[in-house]
């Protein structure tokens, strides 16, 4: 049984994203301009390629989108790193323009992820366990149209 975890974020910064912030930001995903700093051993989300255990890929992407900086990252984490993850996920929270949703983190086994939401400069997790399906969909993607 392997300890892994899935962690998605999307979410956006603002363009004014301070300098050392952003270079810490490319720093954990091995961008170009990036800089090692506040404590982190390694770049928490610079694995690119084929998934191990969750299944897709795993990206790390930083572009700027407008007035704002769009973030997206899908990537494996193991436990020894939570406290790393909880700490940039926090900061990001902090910082994020972004309001409701903002990723999703799931043991690799699991069939439901707990929601990450971010409010009020915050960020906590929702944690869905259903024992029963209320309502099962027709259609994997709803048409809105018909």
């Amino acid at each position: 049984m392997a300890d892994i975890y899935e962690l998605q974020l999307a979410l956006n910064l603002p363009g004014a994203v301070p300098p050392d912030d952003l270079a810490l930001l490319r720093w954990h995903l091995a961008l170009e301009g990036g800089r090692q700093g506040d404590g982190y051993e390694y770049p928490l989300w610079q694995t690119r390629g084929a998934a191990s255990r969750i299944g897709g890929a795993l990206v790390g992407e930083l572009h700027l989108h407008g007035a704002e900086w769009a973030l997206t990252v899908r990537q494996e984490a193991h436990p020894d790193e939570f406290d790393d993850l909880r700490r940039i996920v926090v900061w990001l929270g902090a910082r994020t323009t972004t309001v409701g949703t903002v990723g999703y983190f799931r043991f690799y086994e699991a069939h439901l992820p707990d929601v990450l939401i971010a409010e009020a400069g915050t960020v906590r997790r929702e944690i869905l366990r259903g024992e029963e399906v209320v309502e099962a969909a027709d259609q994997v993607i709803p048409d809105f149209y018909a």
